[in-house]
């Protein structure tokens, strides 16, 4: 099976993340990942067809906010929270705090459990 590209912690750009996390489905992902457990792609409710969140996964991990990982057919995503502190110390923070003092992405959950 094809094993997913993520790029190396020094290879980050912080345009590319801070444009990964201005769209509120993948803004809501982070927010939904920001507990540091990793999710099986099947788990992940949001407001879009499968194909567009699936576009959004690989969106986060190019940008390097996510890491998947495939298990046989089974995908499944966390993210790299302590990657995005070693390169830009506090952004993840911050924009998870002001994400949820605003409610942003709050479209996205965990399937059969409503919104995050």
């Amino acid at each position: 099976m094809k094993q997913a590209h993520h790029p190396a912690t020094e290879d980050v750009a912080l345009e590319e993340v801070l444009s990964a996390l201005g769209d509120p489905v993948r803004l809501g992902l982070a927010r939904l990942l920001a507990d540091g457990r990793e999710r099986g792609w099947g788990q992940l409710a949001a407001p879009v067809a499968k194909s567009t969140l699936s576009h959004h996964l690989r969106v986060l991990r190019d940008a390097g906010v996510t890491r998947t990982r495939q298990e046989g057919t089974r995908c499944f995503v966390v993210l790299r929270r302590a990657d995005l502190d070693a390169r830009f110390p506090g952004l993840l923070a911050a924009v998870l705090e002001a994400a949820e003092a605003h409610d942003a992405g709050a479209g996205v959950g965990l399937r059969g459990t409503g919104p995050a």
